[in-house]
């Protein structure tokens, strides 16, 4: 008879460092946390800048003061949200991205989303679209990894019970399609100054429920001036957590805010007002003209399938994975990284410059 002896575990990395500079990073890593701390590890918070507000850290996260706290942590692996973490912070660093590519006029796939700035040794790719823009940089540049995981931020989208930071006061559903406003602050792309008289004449209709969201930085103005058409058809909803808004919406309005991905992500359509986005848009009904977007609203609500054909397509190419788990995903490539170690690759560049500026802005001057 013959045995077949059983596999030897894997080796899994226990201490994770999940390293922020904007607030956004919170949404983006308190899935990987919560994926941490169900395979027995750790996790760290360190915030590398003021622009982080500690008051939203909850109950049980645990925050490193300062560099010197990180480096006598020792993390095995270092979480990233952004495009830039300094040699000096020990650990594999893994960049899992503060959001989509939205290519926008004016600029090459070059900026930003595609940017390599030497820092990490591997890429969570999002989908098909971005892992093949990363990889072929990969091959040019041969120093770091590249998989495809999905993003850890949308994992509570597609698995409503992981908490992903405080859910928002909304109204009770009743039975009128629901319609989400949402817009980004920057003046030349916001559509929010533009549709203000639509959505009060719409709003006065009471057709549809309306749920308005603005991001933090938006003119105040534009602020109130929403705020005052709340009413049984309108609410406007203050939350740094945006998903139980896209989960509960029906339709979308949006301009050229990458949070319409993570809404078309879901099967559902999306009203752009002067979308500004380069390239294929036919998943998008855009309209220019304020009046138009009650006609644009009813064929979204409609959902026609050449239109929802174009959505699942994109959906394809961008985030394929609907099982909520790319967090897992995440750490098990993280875990491959560290078991193969720099076999095969090519030495990180040295960075010096922006090792410096990183170093006055951390405030560390030590070896290391």
């Amino acid at each position: 008879m013959t045995t077949i002896a059983a596999k030897e575990p894997q080796p899994r990395a226990t201490r994770f460092l999940l390293y922020a500079e904007q607030n956004y990073a919170y949404g983006i890593l308190r899935p990987l946390q919560a994926a941490i701390r169900a395979r027995g590890g750790e996790a760290r918070w360190f915030f590398a800048g003021p622009e982080v507000d500690p008051e939203h850290l909850e109950p049980g996260e645990v925050k490193l003061g300062d560099v010197a706290a990180v480096r006598a942590w020792r993390p095995e692996v270092v979480l990233v949200p952004g495009n830039m973490v300094p040699s000096f912070i020990p650990g594999l660093k893994v960049a899992v991205f503060h959001g989509f590519n939205v290519a926008k006029a004016g600029r090459s796939d070059d900026r930003g989303h595609f940017n390599i700035r030497g820092c990490f040794d591997l890429y969570c790719t999002h989908g098909p679209g971005d892992t093949q823009g990363f990889a072929r940089r990969a091959a040019e540049h041969g120093h770091f990894r590249v998989v495809e995981t999905g993003w850890p931020a949308l994992d509570p989208l597609f698995r409503p019970e992981m908490p992903a930071g405080r859910e928002p006061d909304l109204p009770a559903r009743d039975g009128r399609p629901r319609i989400l406003l949402c817009s980004t602050f920057t003046p030349r792309l916001s559509c929010a100054p533009h549709l203000l008289e639509t959505v009060r004449r719409l709003r006065d209709t009471g057709r549809w429920q309306w749920l308005i969201q603005f991001h933090p930085k938006m003119d105040p103005a534009v602020v109130e001036a929403y705020r005052s058409l709340e009413d049984d058809s309108l609410s406007f909803i203050e939350t740094r957590n945006i998903l139980p808004l896209l989960r509960t919406s029906d339709v979308m309005v949006c301009d050229t805010s990458s949070v319409m991905l993570m809404f078309l992500l879901q099967h559902k359509p999306v009203v752009t007002f002067r979308n500004q986005s380069r390239g294929d848009r036919s998943h998008l009904l855009d309209v220019t003209r304020p009046e138009a977007l009650e006609g644009a609203i009813e064929e979204a609500l409609s959902q026609p399938a050449e239109l929802m054909g174009r959505i699942g397509a994109l959906a394809g190419e961008l985030h394929p994975y609907t099982d909520g788990r790319s967090s897992e995903r995440v750490l098990d490539a993280a875990d491959a990284c560290l078991r193969q170690g720099r076999a095969g690759l090519k030495a990180k560049p040295r960075n010096g410059l922006r090792n410096l500026k990183e170093r006055r802005k951390l405030g560390y001057w030590k070896p290391g």
